[in-house]
């Protein structure tokens, strides 16, 4: 049965957002082109041999594969970034993306396999190495890259290359005779699988996608079979002592309670699981997604959106661990959650689902590249103190704190391509449709157009949201219900209609139902709101953050001077200020903490002197030098 609630055609959404058409220009005039010369090995910089490696298997150039075992999938990411740029009417990478595409399929080997790593380096090694090898991963961004290259732009060559991976993939696991009862060590197959299901409609790519769901957490574990194997070849030394939970094949998934291991791995099955339980209306494996998606978000996540709080496995920990300067929080980790996100939005009406999105969209994402678009975090902390990092010590031990600036290239370069594959495919997270119903998720200046009704309607939006409260969206064409969101974080909204009947609140949307010419608007309360963290977290006890709308914002020394010695007023008083990062600053009411002449004195002989805090969006922080910066602040 197909999925009720269903997401437009791409190129049938239009986003003029000023922010993210800012975005998303940096990606088609800056990025998509830098990535290109660093897949090249063009950058001076660069530890990427991905385009050579791929010559190498294809027997076009002499040498030996360099970089990581998963390399190949920088230039799958990089197909799909410009696939999405195609939909957007930025076609001018197209004859680059032929050219590669060419060069991939040069490398695939005759009965369909297609990675560079095993072709040139171990071919009898093929499928036995499950646990670190990412052949199923590197697959699945394969396929991913292919549906996307074809929906953009109708050409068939790369769809070809990766349904011929991916029949030998349905081939060679399973149950059956001669199969292999195995699944990957890092999920990623079993989303694309269904995504390639979609495109062609054959039913082996969704039987195969929810085999490698349900085999995982047997009994024996097969990923510990591969590990224990004295022939076992170790790619990853500190995997050395594999613990199963990493991958999360330490239980049938079904039986999941609480999100544990690799937060990308983790997030990249949940979205596979949201598509099969929607696509196969099976409600245990709905119940165990929401299990999960209620753990992750409500005990387990940064207020920025953020998730995997220890760089120990890139990982979840228990609940409530979210240290702030060591924080993890990988970007393409938010952009996950992100994913995982929408497919829950297209299982029930719901909005927590699109609420859990913009958290991330405006803040863990964003954070990921700089303003100028030239350089990304792969982690991203929400805490900086420069003398923690001076004196090198953490709470008695050596512990690696994350970078206080961005940089351009990284040795595991997975974060700059999932970066602009993400912003170039910002509108499917727009809206979504059902048999009679437009649902608007997120608020951004953008059109569409529906079958809805046995017409078409047309949903435009009107707004300068997030840095103004004010939204109008118009509906013209066949009539249809409108449901919009309301953000959990809104304490105060008003709506006023013409041509349409408002028809109340159902699971924190607000329906509408629409004549030809209909016209809503809302504006919504952006005061800047004081947020207490729950007493779990022990991080932030005592400690408050400023949200204005779903922008979470930070104090940063190059402001503040000190900022450690500063608590916000309850009062705020807040005042924005433009510092040209396309969402307002904030200036707010505060206190210095003086001291009293003295390393330690009483607490009644402390001074404190009334101040201004300036506060920025948390997404823009450090773009203007090395800077102490948090989130978390004393409160008067």
């Amino acid at each position: 049965m197909a999925s009720k609630i269903t997401i437009p055609d791409l190129k049938k959404i239009r986003v003029t957002d000023p922010l993210f058409s800012h975005y998303a220009d940096m990606v088609a005039k800056k990025m998509i082109p830098v990535q290109w010369e660093i897949l090249n090995g063009k950058q001076g910089q660069s530890r990427c041999f991905c385009i050579d490696n791929f010559r190498i298997a294809g027997g076009t150039l002499q040498g030996e594969h360099r970089g990581v075992v998963f390399g190949d999938t920088d230039a799958y990411k990089w197909l799909e970034a410009v696939a999405y740029c195609a939909n957007n009417g930025e076609t001018e990478y197209i004859s680059q993306a032929d050219e590669l595409i060419e060069i991939i399929g040069q490398a695939q080997q005759p009965d369909g396999y297609l990675n560079t790593y095993f072709t040139v380096c171990h071919p009898e090694l093929r499928w036995k190495n499950l646990t670190e090898g990412h052949e199923l991963y590197s697959a699945g961004h394969l396929i991913e890259a292919a549906v996307a290259y074809y929906n953009a732009t109708g050409k068939r060559r790369l769809l070809d290359i990766a349904a011929r991976f991916a029949d030998l993939i349905c081939g060679t696991f399973g149950d059956g005779e001669g199969q292999l009862p195995g699944y990957p060590g890092h999920q990623e197959i079993e989303l694309a699988l269904v995504k390639l299901w979609r495109v062609t409609g054959e039913e082996r790519y969704l039987k195969t996608a929810r085999f490698f769901i349900d085999c995982r957490g047997r009994t024996p574990n097969y990923l510990l079979r591969e590990m224990n194997d004295p022939q076992h070849k170790l790619i990853f030394p500190e995997l050395r002592s594999y613990d199963p939970s990493y991958s999360q094949s330490h239980v049938r998934p079904v039986e999941q309670k609480t999100m544990e291991g690799h937060a990308v791995r983790a997030m990249y099955q949940c979205s596979a699981m949201a598509d099969l339980a929607d696509i196969q209306q099976d409600e245990a494996l709905r119940n165990a997604c929401q299990t999960l998606w209620d753990n992750v978000t409500k005990r387990r996540m940064y207020i920025t959106g953020g998730i995997g709080s220890t760089r120990v496995g890139e990982a979840f920990t228990v609940d409530g661990d979210l240290p702030n300067e060591t924080a993890y929080a990988e970007t393409c980790a938010a952009i996950s959650l992100a994913m995982f996100a929408q497919r829950m939005s297209l299982t029930a009406v719901d909005s927590r689902y699109a609420d859990i999105v913009e958290r991330v969209i405006y803040n863990g994402f964003l954070s990921g590249t700089s303003l100028d678009g030239k350089s990304f975090f792969y982690e991203n902390p929400l805490s900086i103190d420069l003398l923690n990092r001076r004196i090198k010590y953490w709470r008695g031990n050596e512990v690696r704190l994350p970078i206080t600036q961005r940089v351009e290239v990284f040795d595991c370069s997975c974060c700059p391509p999932n970066v602009t594959r993400f912003v170039e495919s910002i509108g499917k997270y727009i809206y979504s449709y059902d048999s009679d119903t437009v649902y608007v998720h997120q608020f951004m200046e953008s059109d569409t157009d529906v079958a809805i009704n046995g017409g078409m309607a047309h949903v435009s939006q009107s707004t300068d949201y997030p840095s103004d409260g004010s939204v109008t969206i118009r509906v013209s064409g066949a009539p249809a219900k409108l449901a919009v969101r309301i953000p959990s974080w809104c304490r105060d909204c008003s709506a006023g209609a013409e041509r349409a009947e408002n028809l109340g609140i159902n699971g924190g949307y607000l329906f509408f139902d629409c004549e030809d010419g209909a016209k809503i608007e809302l504006d919504f309360d952006m005061s800047p709101v004081i947020i207490s963290a729950d007493p779990s977290v022990h991080e932030d006890s005592g400690k408050v953050a400023v949200m204005r709308g779903p922008v979470v914002y930070c104090a940063e020394g190059v402001d503040n001077g000190d900022i450690f010695s500063l608590a916000v007023s309850p009062e705020l008083n807040a005042e924005p200020v433009d510092l040209g990062f396309g969402i307002p600053a904030l200036d707010v009411d505060g206190t210095r903490k003086l001291g009293a002449g003295a390393l330690y004195a009483p607490a009644d002989e402390i001074k404190y002197e009334s101040t201004r805090i300036r506060l920025i969006p948390y997404f823009a922080f450090a773009n203007r030098g090395e800077s102490d910066m948090q989130v978390w602040m004393n409160i008067k």
